[in-house]
């Protein structure tokens, strides 16, 4: 996002709503697939929950292989009814084949269904980029980190849900 020419991201300042998420219960579903950014990522959404009051027995963290291995993961934990929420936290670096393209794709598709088969916030916190530099960027450089940004989004989510 751009405004007057200024690159931002929902981990700035100006992003941040200050919720109090101490009743709440997230997952946190991590791809073990490019494991220097994942587990940047990990730690940036676990480093905004905690912040956010979220008690730290209330973090539940899984892994799985890839990216798309993460919609399945994401849907047993968002049915379970304790959940409020679901982060999905991978990282996706395009390549010299189409694979990239039918993982990404897949992965974004699958986690929407999930969140809208459970009527739960089911994040997709997955960076997409055409390299490792890029996706450096994006995992505590100078883009942001997207797991913070995927904890600020899934906390938004569930406060709005039971405000409604």
């Amino acid at each position: 996002m751009a405004i007057s020419g200024k690159r931002l991201n929902l981990s700035q300042p100006e992003f941040k709503k200050k919720i109090s998420g101490g009743n709440y219960r997230v997952a946190v579903v991590c791809s073990r697939w490019n494991s220097e950014i994942t587990k940047s990522l990990l730690k940036g959404a676990v480093e905004e929950l905690q912040k956010s009051n979220v008690k730290k027995e209330n973090i539940l963290i899984s892994e799985v292989p890839g990216s798309f291995e993460l919609p399945l993961a994401a849907s047993w934990h968002a049915s379970d009814p304790t959940v409020d929420g679901v982060i999905c936290l991978g990282c996706l670096i395009k390549g010299d084949t189409p694979h990239f393209d039918y993982i990404a794709q897949a992965t974004a598709a699958g986690i929407m269904d999930v969140s809208l088969q459970y009527q739960k916030p089911v994040v997709f916190g997955v960076i997409t980029t055409l390299n490792i530099e890029q996706a450096r960027e994006r995992a505590g450089g100078s883009h942001g980190n997207k797991g913070v940004e995927a904890a600020l989004t899934c906390l938004h989510m569930i406060e709005l849900k039971k405000s409604i």
